[in-house]
């Protein structure tokens, strides 16, 4: 079995790009900081750089939602692979091919955040009439229409 489950901060804004042709995908690579658990003596590295590639729906969210110090989770699979660079140079690689990505505190979560701020949208905000605050049960209804705009399903 195959998987991988982390958490951490991207250490920098997602590299999205599309490939070509007709039907492109989205293809999103970033790199996540996840802090070791434990810290040997002399060892002065306490955070391990791992990095992600994800394709599809989940670069699209990715570029989307994601920012620099952003704490996610994911999980997904670990691939290697290599290839020759320039020089002629047999180069390996390592990464965790995301599967599921979510966000792993709130925006305001420490005041940490690294400057991430939620996507604004122009829509109009909902009426305070109590007929529009919800049922019995405590939740809000849902306008129609904005389940295209949630950034989950």
């Amino acid at each position: 079995m195959n998987k991988v489950i982390l958490m951490g901060r991207l250490t920098r804004d997602p590299d999205v790009r599309y490939s070509a042709g007709e039907n492109s995908t989205a293809v999103a690579r970033y790199t996540l900081a996840v802090d070791r658990r434990f810290r040997r003596d002399g060892d002065s590295a306490t955070a391990d750089f791992i990095g992600c590639v994800a394709f599809g729906r989940q670069a699209e969210f990715a570029e989307k939602y994601l920012r620099q110090g952003t704490k996610i989770a994911i999980t997904g699979r670990i691939q290697t692979g290599s290839y020759t660079n320039r020089e002629g140079q047999k180069v390996y690689t390592t990464d965790v091919v995301v599967e599921e990505q979510e966000f792993a505190e709130s925006k305001n979560a420490g005041g940490n955040n690294g400057g991430y701020s939620a996507p604004q949208h122009n829509n109009p905000a909902p009426s305070a009439n109590t007929s529009d605050l919800g049922s019995a049960d405590g939740f809000m209804n849902i306008p129609d229409g904005i389940d295209e705009e949630l950034p989950f399903n």
